[in-house]
């Protein structure tokens, strides 16, 4: 049964339950509303490099933290379908593209976006913005260019969030998501495990997420890629256990949701993925970089999808056939 009431107790009894019992659990909703031997493959572009004035304590784009990251400016048009052209031949359905700002501005670079909205959507992809605060009437714009799903992730707890990020608030990141929600647009929204969290701080997550009155079409799990320059170079490497459970509990509160294996692969073996991907997980992000991040190849992960007998899900499924051609209308006559 799906449902948006889940008390924090329930998920805190969820996520406690023994692991192979969780997992036992999980592989059963999963079964129950998903096909189990499809994975979306998404691919994340980043647009806009650096320069960020967030002080968010993981990122190496933050402008305050010395990385080895150079600032790049927006990138042209034609680079960016080059690359969703190749990540669609590649297998990709859904193309991302990310920017290294805090909020989006009414400005040309703006405008320049939504016009590359507009040519990933023709090329018949799932398109996807990650650009940071939005208003109501940005995300109506990005809608109307055909932007398919919005990431904005809750990284962490409401109440471990100032520990990470002062430079805006939890409110901001909830009121962003609802605007998108009110453009029509789907919710990406997931978060990141290692930040030096407790499991506490994990549930309370989850449970926002779980919460609220729409769940997330998409939920990323990210683990921890400790950046050299950044204020959580030193932290540990998130254990394959923890992200198992926490992709088996975000899978039984939110059982359509596609749960995202997201950062954090290139340190997973196969078999560490086989085990998310058992527990619930159903979406990756392929190609050899996640923003700034390193990311398995997409040979190496259609080699793993060709043992784990998995294969790549197509686009807008699910959505009935009149919004697939109204998706391509709107971008084609926007």
């Amino acid at each position: 049964m799906i449902k948006s009431d889940w008390t924090l107790s329930e998920v805190k009894e969820i996520y406690n339950t023994p692991l192979l019992e969780l997992v036992y659990r999980a592989a059963t909703i999963h079964r129950q509303y998903n096909d189990t031997g499809e994975v979306q493959v998404c691919t994340l572009l980043s647009i806009k490099t650096g320069g960020c004035s967030e002080d968010c304590a993981y990122c190496p784009q933050a402008a305050r933290y010395h990385t080895d990251v150079n600032v790049q400016a927006l990138m042209k048009k034609d680079e960016v379908l080059e690359y969703a052209k190749k990540a669609k031949e590649a297998g990709s359905t859904r193309f991302c593209m990310g920017a290294a700002w805090r909020e989006v501005r009414n400005n040309r670079d703006f405008d320049r976006v939504l016009d590359m909205v507009k040519g990933v959507n023709e090329l018949g992809m799932e398109v996807c913005c990650t650009l940071g605060m939005l208003t109501e009437d940005q995300a109506q714009k990005l809608a109307d260019a055909g932007l398919y799903a919005y990431n904005h992730n809750l990284d962490t707890s409401s109440e471990y969030y100032g520990e990470i990020i002062t430079t805006r608030t939890y409110d901001d990141r909830l009121q962003t998501l609802d605007n998108v929600r009110k453009a029509g647009v789907s919710v990406c929204c997931g978060g990141i495990v290692g930040l030096g969290e407790t499991h506490d701080d994990r549930i309370q997550m989850l449970h926002t997420l779980a919460t609220m009155p729409q769940h997330p079409e998409s939920v990323p799990v990210n683990a921890l890629v400790p950046v050299k320059g950044t204020p959580l170079e030193h932290n540990t490497k998130v254990n394959v256990w923890d992200m198992v459970r926490m992709i088996a509990t975000a899978r039984i509160l939110m059982p359509k949701a596609m749960v995202r294996l997201s950062a954090g692969r290139t340190s997973m073996s196969i078999a560490d993925q086989s085990l998310c991907f058992m527990a619930g997980a159903n979406s990756i992000f392929a190609g050899d970089k996640l923003l700034t991040t390193p990311n398995p190849t997409f040979d190496e992960d259609m080699a793993m999808f060709d043992m784990l007998g998995l294969k790549p899900r197509e686009a807008f499924k699910g959505e009935p056939e009149q919004a697939i051609h109204t998706h391509a209308l709107e971008a084609a006559t926007a």
